[in-house]
């Protein structure tokens, strides 16, 4: 009997998976003007070589266990035992697997058939020879093994204080409020009323409000007023604790040079002038970012073996095909 391994579906089927996958969250609306960037994305979990098939589905309505050399699935001279059905399953989208498993688990059967049904019609046609396939089957595998190569590495407690202790400017956030003075051009709308500031009468009116506020007048009660981030405004400016990556780069750099309680010269970014107000300054402790150290340190990790693997390897180029100057 000939028994189909895991490792060749693993990619494909992830896809036929989750050909409905259910609808994004939508995006919050952005509290200020300033764009914040996007947050990491979840790390993969690693797969367990077998997990029980005899988990409640969302009806509440408990699914047959069966031993894990139980062949389960045919198609052809293909035989899929329940621990490889499981292990495909480990390869989906970690909010389908509870589905897979449970309510789910014959429409994921029925997944796997017209792939395999497909694939043996793709044999027959001898696509299977074709240079694209042999391309998509190594990137299959390829990510597979840099997926097996990164759960491999092991990082110890002083390697994750060490990396912490290297990277600490990044986990540093700065509380700041801020004054904005639309230019024209500005992405921002102009508030109902008011003139359409050119960039030189924009940072006049910014020169003016930071000469005030220097002079002792609030700087709260000016941002409720005369601020064009009308998000912002309504809470005197207050744009809470922010990191790198969070700001648009000339407002980034000039708060996080500053410090608490001082208040800067106009900034120019696209929207227009930003007076700033840095309130406080804060790095997250190690144990609050431990799990993102611990990613992050992997991914590095894994990467450097990837370029180690290909400095080992046995790679010619064609010099004249691919235009390279020798140095």
């Amino acid at each position: 009997m000939k028994h189909f391994h895991a490792f060749i579906l693993l990619g494909v089927a992830a896809c036929l998976g989750a050909q409905t996958p259910p609808p994004a969250p939508p995006k919050p609306a952005p509290q200020t003007p300033v764009p914040a960037a996007p947050q990491a994305g979840e790390p993969n979990k690693t797969p367990v070589p077998h997990v029980e098939l005899s988990v409640e589905n969302p009806a509440d309505r408990k699914m047959p266990a069966v031993p894990p050399d139980r062949v389960v699935l045919s198609v052809g001279d293909v035989k899929l035992t329940a621990a490889q059905f499981d292990q495909l399953i480990d390869a989906l989208p970690e909010q389908t697997r509870a589905m897979a498993r449970g309510a789910g688990r014959k429409q994921y059967g029925d997944y796997l058939v017209r792939m395999l049904v497909l694939a043996e019609e793709g044999k027959r046609r001898k696509l299977n020879e074709t240079p694209a396939y042999l391309m998509q089957s190594s990137n299959v595998l390829a990510g597979i093994t840099y997926q097996q190569i990164a759960k491999e590495i092991k990082v110890d407690e002083p390697a994750l204080r060490d990396y912490y202790a290297q990277h600490t400017a990044e986990f540093t956030q700065v509380s700041a409020r801020h004054i904005l003075i639309r230019a024209k051009g500005s992405p921002s709308p102009v508030k109902p009323g008011q003139k359409d500031l050119t960039p030189e009468e924009a940072l006049a009116k910014a020169q003016d409000l930071e000469a005030r506020i220097k002079a002792g007048e609030d700087f709260t009660k000016l941002a409720s007023t005369e601020s064009d981030d009308a998000t912002a405004a309504a809470k005197g400016g207050d744009l809470g604790f922010f990191g790198h990556g969070q700001m648009v780069p000339t407002f980034e750099e000039a708060a996080f040079k500053m410090t608490p309680g001082q208040v800067s010269d106009p900034v120019r970014s696209q929207f227009g002038y930003h007076i700033i107000k840095v309130e406080a300054v804060r790095t997250k402790p190690f144990e609050d970012v431990r799990a993102d150290l611990e990613r992050r340190l992997q991914a590095e990790l894994a990467q450097k073996s990837l370029v180690d693997l290909q400095k080992n390897a046995a790679v010619v180029y064609d010099t004249e095909f691919f235009n390279i100057v020798k140095q």
